[in-house]
């Protein structure tokens, strides 16, 4: 045998520092796009973190100007209570669902609940009322009345609750995010610094 003779490293090495090459560019896109994202903030219950997106800032705006903004955050009427794991799946479902319609550009103007939202959101207003929802001393007086209470969608009769009756993206005056964490870095050009003086 001559000494002479090149090694090569066998193919299944190259396969590997290929593999691990390409495994290492995932996974540090998507740490990268998890620390853009905010990934984290969906994690808590801050309001807050529902404005990562832009589009929610009107929902956001008139949660801010309501009388549940003092007794409920967006958790506290959107996300199960059920369990723990529930809480977070539905968390989970849902955001991947707003991020990829948000990342398609295919937001409504108007948005609505879907029906698994809505369900939470009816569970949720009977958890935080169940006191004027069962236990009303009109029962047994008006005929039906309990049923009348739990048998259809609160927001069927409180429709301004907790949202007001602005429902479009374009159609809060003075639309404009919450105050970020880091007021350094907030630009404001001229003129709308002019116009939100001037009004």
């Amino acid at each position: 045998m001559s000494l002479n003779k090149k090694i090569l490293p066998p193919k299944t090495s190259r396969w590997r520092t290929t593999a691990v090459f390409f495994i290492a560019v995932i996974i540090g896109l998507g740490l990268f796009m998890a620390r853009e994202s905010k990934i984290y903030s969906y994690m808590s219950d801050s309001p807050q973190a529902c404005v990562n997106c832009h589009v929610m800032t009107p929902v956001y705006n008139s949660w801010m100007h309501s009388s549940h903004r003092e007794w409920a955050n967006c958790n506290d009427c959107h996300v199960p209570h059920d369990n723990v794991f529930n809480k977070y799946y539905f968390k989970a479902k849902d955001g991947l669902y707003h991020a990829s319609v948000f990342t398609a550009r295919a937001e409504p103007d108007v948005i609505k609940t879907k029906e698994a939202s809505q369900e939470v959101v009816q569970n949720n207003c009977i958890r935080c009322h169940v006191q004027q929802v069962t236990q009303v001393k009109y029962d047994g007086w008006i005929e039906g009345h309990k049923e009348n209470r739990t048998g259809r969608q609160c927001w069927s009769c409180h429709k301004n609750v907790p949202h007001g009756t602005v429902r479009g993206l374009t159609t809060i005056k003075y639309n404009i995010a919450p105050i970020p964490t880091d007021p350094e870095g907030l630009v404001i050009p001229a003129w709308m610094d002019k116009q939100i003086r001037d009004d």
